[in-house]
């Protein structure tokens, strides 16, 4: 089985892009996702973040925007969160990868946004990178509910520029061209994924 990383900074298409592979037959690890579990009611998180952030916990889940306003707070915060966070995500996505080789799937796929800056390409067979001109991106997010441009910096400010983690991929897809066009793109990449021995 094949593993792909595949990442892209916000606004890129990469939710969508992850789907395309999907409906090819990958299985999708969704990191954000794993993340909102973490999050929810009875999540693994919700006890220690209720412990350092009462305020952060609402209706017995984490409450995203009160917690991203103490991690704006102060960055440390952020680090110290992601030491418990990033290990737990780790061992949600072992047991999913284990479950994709016992269905015998042909490939995998991380959907991660944070791929190479936590270092996680070192532990795929290939990178896809999801990309899109900068006007694009910016009319993409700040279409977002709530987004503002103060927000749209500081996550920028997070991942690593485009233009990097273009120079870092085994495979670019490019969104900008529509919908099509992106779904031939992953059609030719995951193909040559797979036939590389």
């Amino acid at each position: 089985m094949k593993i792909i990383g595949l990442t892209g900074s916000i606004g890129m298409g990469k939710t969508t892009t992850a789907n395309m592979f999907a409906d090819l037959g990958c299985r999708v690890f969704d990191a954000d996702a794993a993340v909102h579990k973490l999050y929810a009611k009875g999540g693994k998180a919700v006890p220690l973040i209720r412990a350092v952030f009462p305020d952060a916990i609402k209706d017995g889940a984490v409450h995203r925007p009160s917690l991203a306003k103490h991690m704006r707070a102060d960055p440390l915060n952020l680090k110290v969160l992601e030491s418990f966070i990033h290990p737990w995500v780790g061992e949600m996505r072992a047991e999913f990868l284990a479950a994709a080789k016992a269905d015998d799937i042909k490939a995998a796929v991380f959907d991660v946004p944070l791929l190479f800056e936590t270092g996680g390409d070192k532990h795929v067979d290939a990178t896809v990178v999801v990309s899109a001109p900068p006007e694009v991106q910016r009319a993409r997010v700040m279409a977002r509910d709530g987004m503002t441009e103060e927000l749209f910096q500081s996550l920028l400010s997070r991942q690593l520029p485009d233009s990097e983690k273009r120079a870092r991929a085994d495979y670019i897809i490019s969104t900008g061209e529509g919908l099509a066009s992106a779904r031939e793109q992953v059609q030719t990449v995951l193909g040559n994924i797979l036939t590389k021995a």
